[in-house]
């Protein structure tokens, strides 16, 4: 196994590495060569130059890129006759390399494209590359590896770059045709070479299976070739090749080296090739695929990857790290047992000791790292949604953490408990944290479960800083910052003097935190050059080489668009860890939440714009739905469900919709509330009981995907006027979030019981309820959820007579700025009724004199509810403003008035014994 995979570091010749060489030969000819030179500008010739560089940085993937798709590749570099001119002199001196003898004068004469002290004289018009640039060291790397070859390594190498070429001729394009002899009878001078009597037993044996494979369209190997002995050790290790990338060259650009990966992870395997390759290549490919499932796990196929990582186990079973990238492959497919299974056998093969960044600490008797495995199998219950398993689990690392003094896996599992309290409901935990760490429980004081999360968080926050885990540190400021959002802090000990405080939330803490995590990025700017792994930087660049700059957001992609196939190098990808992007793209959705609970829309959309535009790349595929779903969410209510819809659709095809997924819930929630406003109760029942089935039947998990669906069933019954069920709900609604400690959703279920006894009639009983809205709305800073309770207040005092009715348009008022500001359309056209019934009935407004503000809040109104399709405030709005028409004497503005409140009350009625033609979407 040793000969199979080579130690790190190994740098072998290949025929790519050959035709990266011939390339910079192109760039920077020697001297006495005088060649007719391509470039028109020394702009196009520096492009050149920079495409050299990321590929001589990229030489250590996993798959090296074959020469169709390097053809590709210089094409898309500068599709003008440059590109042309420079593919024909590559495959011109490919060619040309036709035994040994040439391949020995080809690699003497490059080096005189090197500078030096023994360079010599050097003309004005030459170009030079410096012994120590990247372009040098590859160069050099090169020529020292080749020099090492024996003479049979070299007529190996002749005889993989004849296959190198002879596929490239198999799909060449008619003007390369010519070639094609000429590469056939290369091939039977290399088979000469390959005859030679030099360990003829071995060799003539490997180049006979190649021939034969390759002609029988079989698996063939890759790059690197041996003996038939060592070939048998690896003969069922094969790379599915996508049998319609031989069909189109436009497939075969798109899929091969835009994801070297992609041919890896199919399920079905029609033909393949062995590969052979170094211990530290297949390492970064394993890093590489974990870091594509941790930001999409759908997008890698279960049981492909799964294929792949069984054979990487045969071939290498000392590469425990594979056990866990099938854990890692499970979990994110959501197959438990999978998981569990594979969690078990990394943690037994390994004992935790490999792929880990942190080192144990110095002293320690255990034999691996059995804290390490208690964090891994916490998170996976966590993520299975099994929160008392998780805690319990991740109380227990806590425990070994400490026995261990393993400060640092410490840190991350109390970050793991404080981040399972937040996201779950529990109940009680003081028994399972257990004294060993607080230092209140061990003096008898009994902490609430926000008192502990509390202090867990500083916790770990220390701890983080004192061991100087940026990343940590900068998760850590975010969940603080996320606590001070919806959390008020309360003293933690209850005896000693009673200091007065304000009992609400502080948003100058939540924005100090904020600032706090996006230090990170600054931190990593200065050590970017160490903290990027040579190669992986220009790997991604050449990758982006077909994407476009400039796309819009939300918008569809022109399908005959030439501009989307121009290759852009303007857009190149950032040299800081994609995990420090991840947490500060994370650091802008918490900001966009945080001003949509404070009630400033603009921010919040301008927050959601910038993670979607420029983190989209780095970060999790579910945190940039959330962030397309807040975008959404914002068109729906300031524009209507028709752009909402059509928005919805471009974000269906980009992410997946499964169960549980935001843009799944973001349909659900859009049908739900375009239902209600058209009166199809019927179809938002079945929307509500959709929601109802994706939460989780464990107690305390998906928290806010319950209450979203208990919400959103009690204004279903509100709607259809079943007020006592109504209540019911919205009842034990509010019982089970004060038990889990949700607060702000408390404020939205006491505005919803104050508008049930509203609209029922009792407005004595909902005069209570809108104001303890009101005092939660206060406290926690939701500044519009308080202009909408402010107007529902409003409404209550107007119900219980005329005599109230200035005091009614005072609260109107006085919540118009921010609903005017921030409100949406459905807010703003309420605020808009409620002025104008608030004016008629005060018996000192008169009509015939100021009816024009009456008139002009009304037509405000209707307008923008017709956007929505809202047709019962609709059909109000235009009722009073034929009240106003008739006692003004205008007979043929109320009868045109009057036409359009009977459509809307028509439409509302059909439409509640109707199924919902948007039923169909489902």
């Amino acid at each position: 196994m040793s000969g199979i995979f080579k130690q790190p570091g190994a740098f072998a010749i290949t025929p790519h590495k050959v035709s990266v060489c011939i390339l910079l030969k192109i760039y920077a000819p020697p001297a006495q060569i005088s060649l007719p030179f391509p470039f028109s500008s020394v702009a196009h010739h520096n492009r050149l130059g920079l495409f050299l560089l990321s590929l001589t940085k990229s030489c250590d993937d996993i798959l090296e890129p074959k020469l169709d798709e390097l053809i590709h590749q210089l094409r898309m570099m500068s599709q003008n006759w440059m590109s042309t001119w420079i593919i024909d002199q590559l495959m011109t001196r490919l060619s040309s390399l036709s035994s040994p003898d040439d391949l020995f004068n080809f690699f003497i004469d490059i080096r005189g494209i090197l500078g030096g002290p023994d360079s010599g004289a050097i003309e004005d018009d030459q170009i030079i590359l410096d012994l120590n640039s990247n372009l040098g060291i590859f160069l050099r790397r090169c020529v020292l590896a080749f020099n090492l070859l024996s003479f049979e390594g070299v007529c190996h190498l002749l005889t993989n770059i004849g296959i190198y070429c002879k596929e490239e001729f198999s799909n060449c394009p008619p003007y390369e045709a010519p070639s094609l002899d000429d590469s056939s009878s290369n091939l039977e001078t290399y088979s000469e070479y390959e005859n030679m009597d030099l360990e003829n037993f071995v060799y003539e044996k490997v180049s006979e299976e190649i021939e034969a494979r390759k002609e029988a369209n079989e698996r063939i190997p890759f790059h690197l070739h041996v003996p038939n002995t060592l070939l048998s050790l690896v003969d069922d290790i094969d790379v599915p090749v996508d049998s319609a990338s031989k069909q189109s060259e436009k497939v075969r650009v798109a899929s091969p080296y835009g994801d070297p990966s992609s041919n890896m992870l199919r399920d079905d395997d029609p033909s393949g090739a062995v590969f052979l390759r170094t211990n530290w290549q297949v390492q970064g490919y394993l890093q590489e695929q974990a870091d594509i499932i941790e930001k999409n796990g759908g997008a890698v196929s279960l049981n492909g990857f799964e294929i792949v990582l069984r054979q990487l186990r045969k071939l290498a079973p000392e590469l425990h790290r594979v056990h866990f990238l099938s854990y890692l492959n499970s979990l994110s497919h959501d197959d438990y047992i999978a998981a569990l299974e594979n969690l078990h056998c990394y943690f037994d093969y390994s004992a935790g000791t490999e792929g880990l960044d942190f080192v144990p600490p110095a002293g320690s008797n255990s034999f691996g790292r059995y804290e390490v495995a208690l964090l891994c199998l916490g998170m996976m219950h966590f993520h299975f949604g099994h929160p008392k398993l998780a805690l319990e689990v991740l109380t227990e690392a806590v425990r070994v953490s400490q026995q261990q003094s393993n400060d640092i896996c410490l840190a991350y599992t109390l970050a793991a408990i404080s981040n399972l309290l937040f996201e779950n409901g529990i109940s009680s935990t003081a028994r399972l944290i257990g004294s060993s760490y607080s230092l209140f429980t061990s003096i008898g004081i009994s902490l609430s479960v926000q008192q502990q999360l509390f202090v867990l968080l500083r916790g770990s926050l220390k701890r983080a800083e004192s061991l100087k885990l940026k990343r940590l540190v900068a998760s850590n400021h975010l969940a603080m910052a996320k606590f001070d959002l919806t959390h008020v802090q309360r003293p933690l000990l209850s005896f000693g003097p009673k200091a007065s405080m304000k009992l609400s939330t502080c948003p100058v803490n939540v924005c100090k935190e904020l600032r706090l995590s996006s230090h990170l990025i600054s931190d990593f700017c200065n050590e970017s050059s160490a903290m990027t792994i040579d190669g992986a930087f220009s790997t991604a660049w050449l990758r982006n080489l077909p994407k476009p700059t400039g796309s819009l957001l939300l918008c569809p992609e022109n399908g005959s668009g030439s501009s989307s196939n121009v290759s852009q190098f303007c857009a190149q990808p950032t040299s800081i860890p994609g995990s420090v992007m991840q947490v500060l793209g994370s650091s802008y959705l918490l900001r966009a939440t945080a001003w949509e609970l404070y009630g400033s829309t603009p921010l919040a959309r301008i927050n959601a714009l910038v993670h979607a535009t420029c983190f989209a790349d780095a970060s999790s595929s579910s945190d940039t739905a959330l962030a397309y779903v807040k975008l959404i969410q914002h068109l729906a209510v300031f524009k209507g469900y028709k752009e909402a819809f059509s928005a919805l659709k471009i974000a269906e095809e980009k992410f997946l919709s499964v169960s549980k997924s935001q843009i799944l819930l973001l349909k659900l929630q859009l049908l739900h509330d375009h239902a209600l406003h058209r009166g199809h109760l019927k179809l938002a029942q079945k929307l509500c009981d959709e929601l109802g089935v994706l939460a989780s039947p464990v107690t305390g998990v998906d928290m806010n995907l319950k209450t979203e669906a208990s919400l959103r069933h009690a204004r279903t019954l509100l709607a259809a006027n079943q007020f006592r069920e109504a209540a019911a709900v919205a009842h034990s609604l509010f019982c089970m979030c004060y038990k889990y400690n949700l607060q702000v959703e408390n404020a939205s279920v006491l505005l919803l019981l104050a508008e049930i006894h509203k609209k029922s009639g009792n407005a004595v009983l909902g005069l209570p309820y809108a104001l303890a809205s009101l005092s939660f709305c206060q406290s926690f800073n939701l500044d519009l959820l308080k202009a909408s309770a402010t107007l529902t207040l409003a409404e209550l005092w107007l119900s219980l007579g005329s005599s109230h009715a200035t005091r009614a348009l005072n609260l109107v008022h006085g919540a118009f700025p921010m609903i005017l500001g921030h409100g949406g359309l459905e807010l703003r056209s309420r605020a808009y009724i409620v002025e104008a019934k608030c004016y008629l009935s005060d018996t000192n407004f008169s009509v015939f004199e100021n009816y024009e503000i009456v008139i002009d809040s009304l037509r405000q109104a209707s307008d923008e509810l017709q956007l929505l399709e809202f047709h019962e405030l609709a059909a109000e709005a235009f009722y009073l403003m034929a009240m106003v028409y008739d006692k003004l004497g205008q007979l043929e503005k109320r009868e045109e008035v009057a036409a359009s409140f009977q459509k809307h009350i028509l439409a509302l009625q059909n439409n509640k014994n109707e199924d919902d033609p948007l039923v169909s979407v489902l």
